[in-house]
């Protein structure tokens, strides 16, 4: 035998034979339930949040900033998923025997992503405008964060037996149970044993894993080039549809199809194609203006510099110039310092 025929083997003892699912999905604290993918949902927004204001900060940005400007994106972006939900899957909810108020049950599942990012960023633009933030600026910092809390909400379709693949025996097969949706728990048979409706490639994972790298590498990207502001995120709107598009034809759940292909590789597709004109645009306009200093933000640390790079179209007129370099007067000084105070804020 090959050594690269004996891989598989080696890889199928080093795994575990499935991956479970959980059984339940809601428990309740007396009259409150408490939904797995509720919680998974609510956890990767912290996350996201908490990213986004570090990142802020290390660009003088004042603290809570991020958590203001969220107050205006995280609703809109919940909105602008099940709005995006109920547009592109409206069967269950206004179709024959479909049930309209369960168009309001957000916590049985059906957020989708790009209404999310869409009605989510107009969200952040109102709250960039009323804490001064330049909003390219502020996307930039939540790109990665974006992309963990999206790691993070596929697991609360795995707490809802959902969102798997085709049947598969690999060694990473998911078990998916039959399940009643409204109880949010698996149907039991006569002895109280879930009952197992298959094992599938466990896609909910697997576009997980495709969310966590795309945030490295977002990461990495800002660290390692000198992007003009709102790159960062162009490149995350290019590259999670990638991924997206290559994980939503191994699904298995019903979609409605264009020309024969799901309505979200349709969307991936566009939404790709509008993060490449993003990169390009961002790519020509001018730097926003550094955040005002306030004693609140005083950056420490890996990255606290970042803000006190100058742009480097300022630098080279600032080479060509001499006089660039000299201290201005006093009066000068007073003069710039109203003006400036109206103009957007950069991180």
């Amino acid at each position: 035998m090959s050594l690269l025929g004996a891989v598989p083997k080696v890889v199928g003892a080093a795994l575990p034979a499935e991956i479970p699912s959980p059984s339940v999905g809601v428990w309740h604290l007396g009259p409150l339930p408490i939904r797995g993918y509720a919680m998974c949902i609510l956890a990767g927004i912290v996350v996201a949040v908490w990213l986004t204001q570090r990142r802020l900060e290390v660009r003088g940005h004042r603290t809570g900033v991020a958590v203001d400007i969220s107050a205006w994106a995280v609703p809109f972006g919940i909105l602008g998923g099940r709005l995006y939900h109920l547009i592109t899957t409206p069967q269950p909810y206004f179709g024959e025997g479909g049930d309209p108020w369960k168009a309001f049950a957000i916590y049985e599942g059906g957020l989708g992503i790009w209404g999310a990012v869409a009605l989510g960023a107009l969200g952040a633009m109102i709250g960039c405008r009323k804490n001064g933030v330049a909003f390219r600026d502020f996307v930039d910092a939540a790109a990665p964060g974006l992309a963990i809390a999206q790691a993070m909400g596929r697991f609360g379709n795995w707490f809802n037996n959902e969102i798997y693949g085709a049947p598969t025996d690999v060694p990473w097969k998911l078990r998916i149970y039959q399940w009643d949706t409204s109880a949010g728990r698996a149907i039991v048979d006569a002895q109280g044993n879930p009952v197992v409706k298959g094992y599938f490639h466990p896609t909910f994972l697997y576009e997980a894993l495709w969310c966590l790298l795309l945030a490295a590498f977002l990461v990495w990207l800002g660290r390692r080039h000198s992007l003009r502001s709102g790159q960062v995120f162009a490149a995350y709107v290019m590259g999670y549809p990638v991924g997206r598009i290559v994980i939503e034809n191994m699904r298995s759940d019903s979609a409605n199809l264009i020309f024969g292909q799901r309505v979200n590789t349709w969307v991936s597709i566009l939404v790709f194609l509008l993060g490449a004109y993003l990169w390009r645009r961002f790519g020509r306009m001018e730097q926003p203006l550094p955040p005002a200093p306030s004693d609140e933000s005083h950056p420490s640390g890996a990255g606290a510099d970042v803000h006190t790079r100058p742009d480097p179209d300022i630098a080279d007129r600032g080479a060509e110039d001499p006089s660039a370099g000299e201290a201005p007067d006093a009066s000068n000084d007073t003069a710039s310092a109203g003006s400036e105070a109206d103009r957007p804020a950069q991180s």
